[in-house]
Formats: structure tokens, C-alpha cells, sequence
């Protein structure tokens, strides 16, 4: 797996599946819905770790920068 991602766009994704955590966690958001996003948050902190998101993939998105060669 190449990375795709870059420093920015990991980030985001821990900070947001951070705020998720802690709003499951204090009760804010419960239910199916919570756990939902708390799924979420933790594919969020996976693909940040890996540097590799699968939905960039197909679209060739990727926002981590390029060596000019």
C-alpha cells in the first residue's frame, strides 16, 4: 500500500474521531447512532496510523505531498 494521505488529512481524522470518543463517552450522542460513529472514529485513528485511506484508492485523491524526481 502506497500512502495516500498526508499530514494534514491525518490530523483531521484523529482529531475528529477524538471529539466522537469523547461525546460517546459523556453521553452526548448514544443509541445506534453513537456507536455508529464510534465505528467511525476508529477507521478514522486505523487509516491515520496506515497513512492509507481505501476510498482515495479508486479516485486517485491523494493529499500527501509528491517527490519531484
Amino acid at each position: 500500500m502506497k500512502k495516500n494521505m498526508g499530514t494534514a488529512d491525518r490530523i483531521i481524522r484523529v482529531v475528529i474521531a477524538a471529539i466522537v470518543g469523547v461525546l460517546y463517552f459523556t453521553g452526548t450522542i448514544s443509541g445506534t447512532l453513537g456507536i455508529i460513529l464510534l465505528v467511525l472514529a476508529g477507521v478514522f485513528v486505523l487509516t491515520s496510523v496506515i497513512s492509507f485511506c481505501p476510498l482515495y484508492a479508486p479516485f486517485g485523491i491523494k493529499t500527501c505531498p509528491t517527490k519531484d524526481k
